[in-house]
């Protein structure tokens, strides 16, 4: 598999390499050994997460407070997603920045977002099936959302029409407003904080 660094500093895109024969195809999603080595972090599952979409549902943008923090690692196992990796880390250089990964079933192409990096998708087709690895379990109270729409970010969804969204990320302020309000981690937390336990950066 490559794992690379995304223009976000901190993120990973792992690409598999299929192997094919008469029955199909075949491939490693992940090797913990193979992202600790190039990433440094170890990969601990502590939750596992589905979300299924109708085409055009644009979910994001979605983060987690440090602590507790929740690194993910997300892959696409039906459908297509246009996935886009943010970072919310205050203090950050790339503060705002983001990367786009086109995620399908026949690609297994996944990212690996650790704390401070926000998320978000739209469903490219009916049906949509996107799989969360979460370092941690989910806590109530500890989710940050930030409007996917906010015109400084310029994320580039490319709508031909209104997404179907949640009400509450419809209602979910700007990383301007969100950073103001002081609903953000700070970068420096984030790069000491280990949320995924059982590794070290």
């Amino acid at each position: 598999m490559l794992i690379s660094e995304m223009a976000v500093p901190g993120a990973y895109r792992v690409e598999p390499e299929p192997l094919s024969d008469s029955r199909g195809y075949f491939f490693e999603s992940v090797k913990v050994s193979a992202l600790l080595a190039e990433s440094g972090w170890n990969l601990a599952v502590r939750q596992v997460n589905f979300s299924v979409s109708k085409r055009n549902t644009l979910r994001g943008v979605h983060g987690t407070k440090v602590p507790p923090g929740q690194a993910k690692f997300i892959t696409c196992v039906r459908g297509r997603a246009l996935d886009i990796a943010i970072d919310i880390r205050v203090g950050s250089p790339t503060f705002g920045h983001h990367d786009v990964t086109y995620q399908s079933p026949e690609t297994g192409t996944a990212v690996y977002l650790p704390d401070g990096i926000g998320h978000a998708f739209l469903a490219l087709t009916d049906d949509t099936c996107m799989s969360y690895l979460c370092s941690q379990e989910y806590e109530p109270g500890t989710m940050i959302d930030i409007d996917a729409l906010d015109p400084d970010l310029a994320l580039p969804w490319n709508l031909t029409e209104p997404p179907i969204r949640s009400a509450k990320d419809a209602a979910a302020p700007t990383l301007a407003e969100a950073a103001v309000a002081g609903l953000l981690p700070a970068y420096d937390q984030c790069r000491r904080y280990p949320s995924l336990l059982d590794g070290l950066r």
